[in-house]
């Protein structure tokens, strides 16, 4: 009977004992989701503020349709964690049920043998019938023993109690857990509703825009390529400025030979290496914003056959936001695009950060500056309202992606 009943008890442990690594994997996994879900939601509200905050001008819908593309993409992504939320929570609920079955299963069989026990006990408990057990002995070792046993099974009886005790109040706790989860599912289910009904809001605004773009298809399709050809041009003086740079400081370490390379010192490998050993730690380039184009070759938001090559990051902040080094280095060039706006380059070693699109400069040619130095004020655009800081980072002549260096980007 004592074999059978710990082997239950055994059971039960493990069985417990298992949910409760599982629950805990599933419980981090749960906090990642909840944080990537609130990450999406203050974004939309960024999204909202930055994007949507001016009323836009009588036909600048391209710009209305690259901040609806840009909210529709995040949109879909919270919708997508919403329901990767929901679906964890219900293999949660799932096991839970599982669980909760079979502690009242075992629980039941526990209670029964307990019983049986307890009757076992009752139909012994008189001081006579223990005196009888103990006089019966053949010699006193036997009785020694007898008595030893008495004592454990009164001790084992009572461990027994309080294991019961014990699991039927994890049982309780787990009925708790249950119906909090459910509760939360309820919720993720309504706040997922209402995010499929803005994201249809914002589709067919998305699609009412691009009809009237298609009426006047000739005059944005002349504006797309006008500002394909800007972009281009800032990015030719961006690097143009950096083989400049490199020519200059290599002509003055006496070395001649290399045209796409910084020849560094000392002082300045050591730089190099500290900006590199902080891959993916750098600050933002702004305090606040967010990013509303990423780096590489993307799709137009109206024509998906044009491409667009963005060699760095758009970020849009608050109007009269500033632009921040980094990382420390030294200004090593000052933009200045013809009939645009103004920008600034810095030197980390043989890394260069670049911040375009400002308009009042705090900073020279020359300058030595702090990771968080303000550079200047970011530009906004007086046609859309938008505040957009663009950020370009390079390794000598080869172009960087900031997402993989910018904390977070």
């Amino acid at each position: 009977m004592r074999a059978k009943f710990s082997y239950h008890i055994c059971l039960l442990l493990v069985t417990l004992f298992l949910a409760q690594v599982t629950g805990h994997a599933q419980t981090n996994e749960q906090k990642a989701l909840e944080a990537k879900r609130e990450r999406l939601q203050k974004e939309i509200q960024d999204i909202n503020r930055l994007l949507f905050a001016e009323k836009k001008e009588k036909g600048n819908v391209l710009d209305q349709m690259e901040s609806l593309d840009k909210k529709i993409n995040v949109r879909q992504q919270l919708i997508r964690v919403t329901n990767q939320q929901s679906n964890l929570l219900n293999r949660q609920i799932n096991s839970n049920i599982r669980n909760i079955g079979k502690l009242r299963a075992d629980l039941k069989l526990l209670k029964e043998e307990y019983g049986i026990l307890i009757q076992k006990s009752y139909a012994n408990r008189s001081q006579q019938s223990r005196l009888m057990f103990l006089l019966s002995s053949e010699n006193f070792f036997q009785a020694f023993k007898r008595l030893q046993y008495m004592k454990q099974y009164t001790k084992y009886r009572k461990e027994q109690g309080e294991q019961i005790v014990t699991k039927t109040s994890e049982l309780t706790t787990l009925n708790r857990e249950l119906t909090d989860q459910r509760k939360i599912k309820d919720r993720l289910i309504v706040e997922n509703q209402s995010a499929k009904r803005e994201l249809m809001k914002e589709m067919n605004a998305q699609k009412n825009l691009l009809s009237s773009i298609r009426q006047n298809e000739s005059k944005y399709a002349a504006a797309i390529q006008a500002k394909k050809k800007e972009a281009r041009k800032i990015d030719q003086q961006i690097e143009k400025l950096i083989r400049n740079a490199i020519a200059a400081s290599n002509k003055r370490a006496g070395k001649t030979s290399r045209s796409d390379r910084f020849i560094l010192t000392p002082e300045a490998k050591i730089l190099a290496s500290n900006f590199s050993a902080n891959k993916g730690r750098l600050i933002w380039p702004v305090e606040k914003g967010i990013k509303s184009q990423g780096f590489g070759v993307y799709k137009d938001a109206v024509y998906p056959g044009i491409k667009h090559q963005n060699n760095g990051v758009i970020i849009s902040t608050d109007q009269g936001a500033k632009a921040r080094a980094v990382f420390e280095g030294e200004v090593i060039a000052i933009l200045a695009v013809p009939g645009g706006n103004k920008g600034v380059q810095i030197k980390h070693g043989n890394y260069i950060s670049t911040y375009y699109n400002l308009s009042n400069l705090y900073v020279k040619k020359g300058d030595r500056v702090a990771a968080k130095e303000e550079l200047g004020e970011v530009n906004t655009n007086r046609s859309n309202g938008k505040t957009q800081l663009k950020f370009y980072l390079y390794k000598d002549t080869t172009r960087l992606n900031p997402e993989d260096w910018v904390y977070q980007l």
